[in-house]
């Protein structure tokens, strides 16, 4: 082994600190947004069951309405819209950023900020529409 690779080594952290680490507005928008991504795939899964037995009879269509007047069901149907408001919100950023804008670091952490708050507005919108 060389020295050099020796002292690279040596100056290397043992374990890193999650927590004093400070993404940037730009990673947290693109962890964010695959995060909503898979809320959403589970969240497919639960509007088609949903679907499903409202369709299949009466009876579950009935069973369907009550399951809406609960709390739970509620805040499900509160958090995967707003999943699917930032995703859509942050697959605009993307598409747009696909085109050769907000590709600087100003431009680009200014349009991640823009989608946080355009999202919480979507979010307190939804909270009041599903309430």
């Amino acid at each position: 082994m060389e020295l050099s690779e020796q002292k690279v080594k040596k100056q290397r952290p043992v374990h890193l600190d999650l927590q004093t680490i400070r993404f940037p507005a730009t990673a947290i928008a693109s962890i964010l947004h695959r995060i909503s991504g898979v809320i959403m795939l589970f969240a497919v899964g639960i509007l088609i069951w949903l679907l499903n037995t409202s369709l299949s009879s009466s009876q579950g269509f009935a069973d369907v309405q009550a399951l809406f007047d609960t709390l739970i069901v509620k805040f499900i149907v509160w958090g995967i819209l707003t999943a699917l408001g930032y995703h859509i919100l942050a697959g605009l950023r993307h598409l747009v950023m696909d085109t050769g804008r907000w590709e600087e670091l100003d431009s680009g952490a200014a349009s991640a900020k823009a989608t946080f708050v355009l999202a919480i507005v979507f979010s307190v919108v939804v909270g009041i529409w599903v309430w």
